[in-house]
């Protein structure tokens, strides 16, 4: 009769997180470069013990002290594992329009038809979409979609369409949004595809909208990440939303 092999356990250092301090920011995710951390249900975890190295690399990224390096009995580091499991991580994190695919995926550009005014060109464009493509979701967008190129980008937290009354207006005109939470979703996903995307699509601008609540601070974090991987210099403004909606701060970081 067959059993299945349990892992062997050694003694070695390994991360530990505080589940009372952590915020769910995801800023500890891009230090890990074997992908051991991952933000589940609101709050940081790791991926699997044989996942991480226990070098603490992620220690210095954790806004709130929440991560710590422990000595104890755990899973054996595993290398090979880690090169698999981050070769699968990558394989279904490729997302590109296809031909038959979910119709949240497909690559369209809007065009208003010709006379038509563009919302935000004047107050009475006000109730007008500006919407001029589609996917919106970081997830969902490709890399090298179309109208990313030479583009000026509205990255914007998922809340912030609904706490702004006037978004389109305001916020979306001439530029390409994308929208994503940086507490729920995959950051380092999102720092990967925003690596790519500096590095090849020319972007022009950048505009980071976010909410005033903490895990929202993350979203700016990565988008510096990314831009210093690709090695780009970026002009970047930074505004924060109250939850009421009302602009409480537009921020223009200096450059590194």
């Amino acid at each position: 009769m067959n059993h299945k092999e349990k892992p062997m356990k050694v003694m070695r250092k390994i991360i530990e997180i505080d589940d009372e301090l952590c915020d769910g920011c995801g800023q500890c995710i891009p230090a890990c470069a074997e992908g051991a951390i991952q933000v589940v249900d609101g709050k940081a975890r790791m991926v699997a013990e044989k996942y991480c190295d226990g070098l603490g690399a992620c220690l210095g990224d954790c806004p709130n002290g929440a991560i710590r390096m422990v000595e104890r009995e755990a899973e054996d580091f595993d290398p090979e594992a880690v090169e698999a499991y981050l070769r699968e991580k990558e394989a279904h994190e490729t997302i590109g329009p296809q031909p038959a695919g979910c119709p949240s995926s497909q690559v369209q550009t809007f065009i208003p038809p010709a006379g038509q005014a563009t919302a935000g060109e004047n107050a009475a464009a006000a109730t007008d979409s500006a919407l001029a493509h589609w996917p919106v979701q970081i997830h969902l967008v490709p890399a090298n979609a179309p109208f990313l190129k030479h583009a000026d980008l509205l990255i914007a937290a998922d809340c912030t369409p609904v706490a702004y009354p006037h978004f389109h207006r305001d916020f979306i005109h001439k530029r390409v949004v994308l929208l994503g939470c940086p507490k729920f979703d995959d950051v380092e996903a999102y720092i990967d595809k925003f690596t790519d995307i500096f590095r090849h699509m020319d972007i022009q601008s950048i505009t980071v909208l976010i909410m005033e609540v903490p895990c929202c601070s993350g979203l700016p974090a990565m988008i510096r990440k990314a831009m210093a991987a690709a090695g780009k210099d970026i002009p970047m403004e930074e505004i924060t939303l109250s939850t009421r909606g009302d602009i409480l701060s537009r921020e223009t970081p200096a450059a590194a």
